[in-house]
């Protein structure tokens, strides 16, 4: 296996892309707030990557390759298993700071995939890791034939390396090992708790005939503090500290991930709706600038 994978989207529960997938075993998961990373057996050893490419030890990714390329562990697991990628969650700073001081750089494994890329059942690769002391997400909970309600209770009760009495995580991650949606496709659905999202009025001036353009209502649903902190972290973390010439990468980069990677949940939601891109960036980089109002 010597090609880089990029990890499944997670589909916001409700999503047409994940109807049906409460019917059967529903494995709910604790959702970290750090950043995406994989690690394979390539060419030379070991291979890491972050959501969106390849990483190596000079161009990383808020020092996961460089802090985990001579990991024992890892090496011993690829030795005996050459076909498996391992997917998990590197936690570093992004949005949520509350988790425990020891909870701070680690990978934490949430999927494993067999050399088709067919993620493998939790009760398959559990033993699995435990053999090689890997660290993984256990799930919050086994649920047959879930529901909303159920999936909440479950949301309400994730406080997996949060400090004592500092609330919640960001959210839980269902996933049906049986499951494949009316595309062909396997997925997970992901359920963000709304003490995590930081809900806000966008003002963009006197309504216009009583409704929003649909360029307002994109930014509004989707430009959230979340996804803008979480760049703002990221770029900060590469570059090792703040400094005010990273701006356009900030600006470019919201802009980016909100094409690349909720274009998808725009046209289902907006029922494929006609975009302004010009003027979906200009409203873009306006909400950052007000979010993000003390770098400006």
């Amino acid at each position: 296996m010597n090609d880089f994978l990029k990890y499944m989207h997670l589909e916001r529960y409700g999503n047409d892309s994940v109807d049906g997938i409460e019917v059967g075993i529903n494995y709910i998961f604790p959702k970290l707030d750090g950043t995406n990373a994989q690690v394979w057996l390539g060419e030379g050893g070991l291979q890491f990557g972050s959501r969106n490419r390849v990483l190596s030890l000079n161009n990383d990714n808020a020092g996961f390759m460089n802090a985990n390329h001579k990991c024992e562990k890892l090496n011993a697991f690829f030795d005996d298993y050459p076909d498996y990628r391992l997917y998990g969650e590197w936690l570093v700073p992004h949005s949520l700071k509350t988790y425990r001081d020891d909870a701070w750089r680690k990978f934490y494994i949430f999927d494993v995939a067999d050399d088709l890329g067919n993620m493998l059942p939790y009760d398959n690769y559990k033993l699995m890791l435990d053999n090689y002391g890997l660290e993984y997400l256990a799930p919050l909970a086994i649920i047959k034939n879930g529901s909303y309600e159920q999936y909440q209770q479950c949301l309400q009760k994730n406080v997996f390396l949060i400090k004592d009495g500092e609330g919640i995580g960001e959210g839980i991650v269902i996933k049906n090992y049986a499951f494949t949606n009316k595309f062909g496709e396997q997925v997970w659905a992901k359920l963000i708790s709304n003490s995590f999202k930081e809900v806000h009025h966008k003002e963009m001036g006197a309504p216009i005939v009583g409704h929003d353009l649909i360029e307002e209502k994109i930014v509004r649903d989707f430009v959230t503090p979340d996804l803008i902190g979480k760049v703002y972290s990221k770029i900060k973390n590469d570059m090792g500290g703040w400094e005010s010439k990273y701006i356009p990468r900030l600006l470019e980069t919201v802009f980016y991930d909100l094409i690349t990677e909720e274009t998808w949940d725009i046209l289902k939601k907006y029922n494929n709706p006609k975009i302004d891109f010009r003027l979906l960036k200009t409203l873009t980089i306006g909400e950052v600038k007000r979010v993000m109002s003390n770098l400006f």
